[in-house]
């Protein structure tokens, strides 16, 4: 059965720092792009940043310089270290895997910025 399970998410005051985690679990071929993804209350789910196998990276706008995504590929585990954080970053975040029959998703992970 397969799991990708987040964690790391919580209530923090505006301008610091959490570092999400999705561990991935029973997927039996190879992992292309991991990713992040969030949703706010109201609002559609929006791209956050996303690593492929290799290591390449990509950023939504609105948090380049301040998101960093990265991967242990031995792991099938994708982190994503959040720095500078604004009340605007609150939403539920939800880790993806994409493989070759299809993509997967976490439940999500709750993070509350406080002003």
């Amino acid at each position: 059965q397969v799991q990708l399970v987040e964690s790391g998410g919580g209530l923090v005051q505006a301008g610091g720092s959490l570092r999400l985690s999705c561990a991935a679990s029973g997927i039996r071929f190879s992992i292309n792009d991991m990713g992040w993804y969030r949703q706010a209350p109201g609002k559609q789910r929006e791209l956050v940043a996303v690593i492929n196998r290799g290591g390449s990276t990509n950023y939504a706008d609105s948090v380049k310089g301040r998101f960093t995504i990265s991967r242990d590929n031995a792991k099938n585990t994708v982190y994503l270290q959040m720095n500078s954080l604004k009340p605007e970053d609150t939403a539920v975040y939800y880790c993806n895997a994409n493989v070759v029959v299809g993509k997967y998703w976490g439940k999500g992970t709750l993070v509350t910025v406080s002003s």
